[in-house]
């Protein structure tokens, strides 16, 4: 679909290391909600707070799961193992932000 349609994007692809995810990035989607869902292997789905000084919201998620982000809310998708995963969508581009501070959980599957 265009990215300037109206309607929802479905994508799926498979992901061997964070980079295939943008581990190291949060992204918001301020237009409407996202599906992100694990077809197979093993993810992890991380919710930014909404409140300083508290922690991230950590989903696992394994083959023939999902979760709905909701609209606004920063997140960022995590491997276990290399997955291939769905995300459904509002087509508008989302604003992606780098994460800051090293993750040794993304180091090892970023390689």
């Amino acid at each position: 679909m265009d990215s300037g349609g109206d309607g929802w994007r479905l994508k799926a692809f498979h992901a061997k290391t964070g980079d295939d995810v943008r581990a190291d990035h949060w992204q918001v989607n301020p237009d409407a909600e996202e599906i992100v869902s694990c077809v197979i292997g093993k993810i992890r789905l991380y919710l930014r707070p909404e409140e300083p000084g508290r922690r991230e919201e950590e989903i696992r998620l394994t083959a023939g799961t999902a979760a709905i982000v909701p609209r606004g809310r920063w997140h960022r998708i995590q491997l276990d193992i290399p997955s291939t995963v769905m995300t459904i969508t509002h087509p508008a581009a989302p604003r992606l932000e780098k994460r800051a501070g090293p993750d040794p959980r993304y180091d090892r599957l970023h390689a």
